[in-house]
C-alpha cells in the first residue's frame, strides 16, 4: 500500500562500490474484477500464483487484500530497471489472469466496489486498529523509489535538499482522479487520502540522523505512529536500508512513467549529495507553503499552477518540472539518462498525466481497459 507501513516490502539494496548509482522501485497494483473494475480482495491468491524464476523480483501483500506489490532488485541502469519492471508486471498480471482477475495501475480504485478486508497479520491488525476509518477505503497505490546512499547521515541530509522538488514529482505522477466511481476533481486523490494520516506530506528539516530518529521515536511514543518504520512523509531515510526512499508518486500507468520517477529520483539524490559536498545547505522551506504546494500538486497535477517553495509564489507546474530537470541535469548526464528523461518529460507534458488520461478514457467508456496491466 502507499502508506509507509510496510517496510518489509522495500527492494533489497545491497552495498555497491558507488551506492549513489543504485536504485530500485516498488510498484503497487490493484486487483479487480475484470468485467467491472471493482476491487477484489483476492490479492493473496494472486501473490501465491506468481511463478518463481526471477531472483530480482519480490512480491508482497499490502494493507488491504485488493492490493499487491512487486519490487525490483538492485539496479544501476535504466535499461536494467526497465526489464525488471516489465518482468514484474508481466508475472503479476499472469497470476491475476490465472485467478480470473485483472491488475490495474491507479493511485485509487477508479470504479465502484466495496473496500476489501485488511490483510492477515498482527501488524496489519494493529494498523487497522490504530487508524480505524482512515484505512477502511484506503486502497491507495504508489510507485516508490529507493536510491542508494553511503550512510544514514547522508540520507537525512539529502532528504532536506529534496523538499522543494517533492510536489513536482507528485504533480508529474498524478494518476488518481477517480475514487470508487466518483470524479473527485483532484489529479491525485491518493495524496488527499494520505493527508489524513498524522505527519504526512513534506517531512520536517532534520539536523542529523539522531535528530530524525529522536523525533520519529517521539511520534511513536505519542501513539500516532505504530512504530519507527511507519512514517507518512513523502521522502525519508529508509529505516532498514542504506537508501533514501521517495514515496511521493501515484502508481505509474506504464513502465516509462515509473522509469521517469526513478531516473529523476536518483539524479536528485546525486545532486543533493554534491550540494552537501560543496558545503551548501538546503534552502529552508516554509511549512505552510509546503502543505500548500503538496495540495496544489494533488489538485491540479501538471494542468495548472504549482508553488515554487524557494521563490515562494505560484508558477506554472510545467515550469517547476523544467527547473527540476535543469537542477538535476549534470547528474542525469553522468548516468546517461538526460536524453531519456527529457523525452519522457516532453511526452508527459504533451499527453498529460495519468489523471488527465484517465478522464479521457472514462469519457470514451474505456477506463478499465486503459488501466489494465496485460501480460507480455
Amino acid at each position: 500500500m502507499n502508506t509507509p507501513a510496510i517496510e518489509h516490502s522495500a527492494p533489497t539494496i545491497e552495498h555497491a562500490p558507488d551506492p549513489a548509482l543504485t536504485f530500485g522501485v516498488e510498484e503497487e497494483f490493484l486487483v479487480v474484477v475484470p468485467q467491472t473494475g471493482a476491487p477484489e480482495g483476492r490479492g493473496p491468491a494472486v501473490l501465491a500464483g506468481v511463478a518463481d524464476g526471477d531472483p530480482q523480483l519480490n512480491v508482497h501483500p499490502e494493507l488491504l487484500t485488493a492490493q499487491t506489490e512487486a519490487t525490483t532488485g538492485i539496479c544501476s541502469t535504466l535499461a536494467q530497471l526497465s526489464e525488471q519492471l516489465r518482468s514484474g508486471r508481466d508475472r503479476m498480471a499472469r497470476a491475476a489472469q490465472a485467478e480470473g482477475l485483472a491488475l490495474i495501475t491507479s493511485g485509487t480504485p477508479p470504479l465502484p466496489g466495496a473496500p476489501s478486508p485488511v490483510s492477515p497479520g498482527p501488524r496489519f491488525a494493529l494498523i487497522a486498529d490504530t487508524y480505524r476509518a482512515v484505512i477502511t477505503d484506503y486502497q491507495a497505490c504508489g510507485c516508490h523509489v529507493h536510491v542508494g546512499v553511503p550512510d544514514r547521515e547522508t540520507a537525512v541530509a539529502v532528504v532536506n535538499h529534496l523538499h522543494r522538488w517533492l510536489p513536482s514529482l507528485l504533480a508529474m505522477s498524478a494518476n488518481s482522479p477517480f475514487h470508487l466511481g466518483a470524479d473527485t476533481g483532484y489529479a491525485s486523490w491518493r495524496m488527499v487520502q494520505q493527508s489524513r494520516f498524522p505527519g504526512s506530506g513534506i517531512p520536517p528539516r532534520f539536523a542529523s540522523a539522531a535528530d530524525h530518529d529522536r523525533q520519529v521515536a517521539r511520534l511513536v511514543d505519542c501513539g500516532v505512529l505504530v512504530d519507527e518504520a511507519m512514517t507518512f512523509w513523502l521522502a525519508r531515510p529508509s529505516p532498514h536500508l542504506p537508501t533514501v526512499e521517495l514515496r511521493v508518486a501515484d502508481a505509474a500507468t506504464n513502465v516509462g512513467e515509473a522509469m521517469l520517477q526513478a531516473a529523476l529520483s536518483r539524479a536528485l539524490v546525486r545532486t543533493a549529495q554534491r550540494e552537501l559536498d560543496a558545503g551548501r545547505e538546503a534552502p529552508k522551506i516554509d511549512e505552510r507553503l509546503a502543505q500548500a504546494a503538496v495540495w496544489t500538486a494533488a489538485r491540479h497535477g501538471l494542468d495548472g499552477a504549482g508553488v515554487d517553495l524557494v521563490a515562494r509564489h505560484r508558477v506554472p507546474a510545467a515550469e517547476l518540472v523544467h527547473g527540476m530537470v535543469r537542477w538535476a541535469a549534470p547528474a542525469l548526464e553522468e548516468t546517461r539518462d538526460l536524453a531519456a528523461v527529457r523525452k519522457l518529460v516532453a511526452g508527459l507534458l504533451h499527453c498529460g498525466t495519468g489523471a488527465r488520461r484517465q478522464r479521457a478514457a472514462a469519457s470514451r467508456g474505456g477506463l478499465l481497459a486503459a488501466l489494465q496491466v496485460r501480460p507480455r
